[in-house]
């Protein structure tokens, strides 16, 4: 019915998962190869920085075995087997591939606990899927029901409301109680790495628009602010940044301060007073503590941003339990349903072979029996629906109580098979 096949953050280190990863355009280009040559068999292929995982889906045919699937993959990315090592590979089927993905897409299986990040990649991972048409009735019932636990899991529970990176708590928890609103302040980013990136995306989320990236090598920094519309600025041009700004964010790689106390005291005086936010998230500080010590100026290091950072990781700790509930019974409730289905096919096509036969064996009589009155054969035929009742009861509660467990396939096939039922 269903199966997934993959690697994630938790199976395998980044240089593993960068061999299998899929741009957008080459998710889109596998797709369209497996609609041309596996047609029967439904699939989506979500590829982030931290997975890439390729669901396949039927309701009739049987599922392509999983060295199958990682096959496909690998000839798409031009692997061998030997550069993606078996052991860094997650197989799940059924119920158990259902949950996986309800988890993904409710934060609880990211890098970064709560992370909501994901279920717009898994949207836009199935939105490829239909245009590729590899994405019918059971993948679009699964990924629909996937985003709507997401969305269950964020309303019921607390998992998403407490921040736990230190960019996100810097800017919503502590520099948007000094400024009511940053799309008039003037940001500076000193560094072009990880760190600044991902503040930066925290910054345009809440507003910030007037944004210059300052680098050592302005290239880097050139690239960072086509991803953001920033500009960028030299190097050279740090202390005046400074007496301009609203806001810096340092997150540079130097070994010394970059702004020293001395320095900044003489800068201080062309600011005019005016209140300054130093996100310092570089280790070693780039700007030295007792800067912090000066009129408006709120200055905050890793180890001051910390302490928030427990105390929330520790918040969503305790939603985490209610969360996976929610997604277990999501499992559950989708796995029936797709059984109960399948199932009803199954019972429909055993309701009308056993209806066609006993007419057929009704008629057979009646035409032996002419002399029987209209009472008479309406009790002969009332007598064999209700046998025909008590026959078919019993292969049906199987069914439905199996389609309840998750995991009727054997007797449906059983079933199948045994009265010839395509």
């Amino acid at each position: 019915m269903l199966r997934v096949i993959g690697l994630n953050h938790h199976s395998a280190p980044l240089d593993i998962r960068e061999r299998l990863a899929f741009s957008p355009q080459q998710a889109a280009d596998a797709l369209n190869v497996w609609q041309d040559t596996t047609t029967e068999i439904e699939a989506v292929l979500l590829s982030t920085c931290n997975r890439t995982e390729f669901y396949a889906a039927s309701q009739a045919e049987p599922l392509p075995a999983a060295e199958s699937l990682l096959q496909f993959l690998l000839d798409r990315k031009g692997c061998g087997a030997a550069m993606i090592p078996a052991s860094h590979i997650f197989i799940l089927d059924n119920a158990d591939a259902a949950e996986h993905l309800f988890s993904v897409a409710s934060g609880l299986d990211s890098m970064v606990l709560g992370d909501m990040q994901i279920s717009a990649q898994i949207k836009s991972a199935y939105q490829t899927a239909v245009t590729a048409e590899t994405a019918s009735t059971l993948l679009h019932t699964l990924f629909q029901t996937a985003l709507k636990t997401a969305k269950r899991v964020a309303a019921e529970t607390d998992l998403h409301r407490h921040k736990v990176s230190i960019p996100s708590i810097a800017v919503t928890d502590f520099a948007m109680r000094i400024f009511e609103t940053l799309r008039n302040k003037k940001i500076f980013i000193f560094g072009a790495g990880e760190m600044a990136e991902e503040t930066l995306t925290y910054l345009t989320a809440e507003g910030g628009q007037n944004i210059t990236i300052l680098n050592r090598h302005r290239d880097r920094a050139a690239a960072l602010a086509a991803k953001f519309g920033a500009a960028t600025a030299d190097w050279g041009e740090m202390f005046e940044a400074v007496i301009k700004a609203d806001i810096i964010v340092s997150a540079t790689g130097a070994s010394e301060p970059v702004v020293t106390a001395e320095t900044f005291r003489r800068l201080e005086k062309q600011r005019g007073g005016r209140t300054l936010f130093v996100l310092d998230l570089a280790v070693p500080r780039d700007f030295e503590a007792e800067i912090g010590k000066s009129s408006g100026v709120y200055l905050y290091s890793i180890d001051d941003l910390q302490e928030v950072c427990r105390k929330n990781r520790a918040e969503r700790d305790k939603a985490v339990p209610k969360a996976e509930r929610i997604v277990r019974q999501t499992a559950k409730e989708f796995v029936r349903d797709v059984m109960y289905r399948k199932s009803g096919t199954v019972i429909q096509k055993l309701r009308e072979r056993w209806s066609k036969t006993k007419e057929t064996e009704l008629q057979r009589l009646f035409n032996k029996l002419p002399e029987l009155t209209e009472k008479q054969r309406e009790e002969i035929q009332y007598t064999l629906e209700r046998l025909t009742a008590k026959f078919l009861h019993p292969p049906m509660e199987s069914l439905r109580s199996e389609s309840g467990a998750g995991e009727p396939s054997a007797l449906l096939n059983a079933l199948a098979k045994l009265f010839k039922i395509n």
